[in-house]
């Protein structure tokens, strides 16, 4: 590598570093806590479980199921249903006074069996609460999901420019040597440099998908504007299908799971609602398998007549995103995963923190060469802004 061009990579890992270091640090120290937010809701007693009963008992219509969500907030409208992801028994109704994205929510959690309300759970407020709203956007929308993106950016430089910065160091040094007879400030490079290189691959992974998570509302709006369009085209010009003139939805849900068998309800979208049409209900089925699982197929279903409009496969763009939220969380493989993917968000950690401190190191280290170089010149009797002797200028030398 030229000197010029080991300039320029430094420069550009140094800045990239610097820039995104303490919102990155943010993003770890709050991302730790929602690997573990199921364990962490259990711990606080925040996890909703159903009551035991016979594997065989029958299940409460949907229609019923929202209509007793309704009657705890009449002067609401349902946007979104779903099942738990551990425990089908319970079904999470959320109702909002528009079918715009909102943060005014309310949720009931009631029982598929029975029909009964288990709870009312408020999911916008708490540690966990803030924790996500931290991770996610800062708590300023999608102005703070685009600046996050943009940092992951800067991140995914760094790390790109500290790889290819780490060969030439490391030409005259065995890999993983921490040099323990050198300075603290050495040693810390040494370690920084090794933590570095061994969270290389999670931290790129974490860090692209979560650029691509930040793009989630932007990615969405497009396939509504790419494909949702055509199959709308019969229906323009008509307002959001009443709530009185729509059909029942638990029809509905049976014809979306006829159309594609094999498959499992993740969650309902209302007309009118970010994930689906003014005119239909929109169900997202998933597959049983650690990868299907996280993979949605859209079934459009008219709201009047609970008749399959369609069931459009996913572009390419909506299906990396798919894969890359529980990707971004360790949510494949279970606790094994998330055990692992707290380690290395630990040594992530201590990576950011190491870099910085070297920096502020350096940088009080230099401000001290300036002085003692200073200090000597007064005792030579220099001018101010005089060059140095030779030695004190090798002593100078960052």
């Amino acid at each position: 590598m030229t000197p010029k061009a080991l300039k320029t990579w430094s420069w550009l890992h140094k800045w990239s570093s610097l820039v995104c270091t303490v919102f990155m640090l943010l993003l770890c120290l709050t991302g730790l806590p929602l690997i573990f937010h199921h364990e962490i809701g259990h711990l606080l007693g925040t996890e909703i479980e159903a009551p035991a009963m016979p594997k065989d008992t029958p299940r409460a219509s949907l229609d019923q199921v929202l209509d007793v969500a309704r009657a705890q907030h009449p002067d609401r409208i349902v946007q979104f249903a779903s099942q738990g992801e551990d425990d089908p028994n319970v079904w999470y109704v959320t109702l909002t006074h528009t079918p715009d994205p909102t943060t005014d929510f309310r949720s009931v959690a009631v029982d598929a069996r029975t029909g009964a309300i288990l709870a009312q759970p408020r999911f916008d407020e708490g540690f966990m609460y803030v924790m996500f709203k931290l991770h996610v956007d800062l708590f300023a929308g999608l102005a703070g999901k685009l600046f996050l993106g943009f940092m992951g950016l800067l991140l995914l430089v760094a790390i790109v420019s500290g790889v290819v910065l780490y060969a030439p160091f490391m030409r005259k040094l065995d890999f993983g040597t921490v040099r323990e007879q050198r300075s603290t400030r050495v040693k810390w490079l040494d370690l920084h440099n090794l933590l570095g290189i061994v969270t290389l691959v999670w931290a790129f992974v974490v860090g692209g998908t979560g650029m691509i998570n930040t793009w989630a509302d932007l990615v969405i709006k497009y396939w509504q504007h790419d494909q949702l369009s055509a199959l709308l085209a019969p229906y323009a010009g008509q307002p959001i299908t009443p709530q009185a003139e729509r059909g029942s939805l638990q029809k509905s849900l049976d014809a979306a799971l006829e159309r594609a068998p094999g498959t499992r309800l993740s969650f309902i979208a209302f007309p009118g609602t970010a994930f689906s049409s003014p005119h239909h209900n929109t169900f997202f089925l998933h597959g049983s398998e650690p990868l299907t699982s996280k993979l949605y197929q859209p079934v459009l279903v008219d709201a009047r007549t609970a008749q399959v409009t369609a069931a459009p496969e996913l572009p390419w763009y909506l299906t990396a995103l798919l894969i890359s939220q529980p990707l971004h969380f360790g949510d494949y493989a279970g606790m094994p995963m998330q055990i692992l993917w707290a380690l290395l968000d630990i040594a992530t950690i201590i990576v950011l923190g190491s870099g910085l401190y070297l920096w502020l190191k350096k940088g009080s280290t230099a401000t001290q060469k300036e002085k003692e170089a200073a200090s000597r010149r007064q005792r030579n009797g220099a001018p101010e802004g005089a060059p140095l002797e030779p030695s004190a200028a090798r002593t100078a030398r960052p």
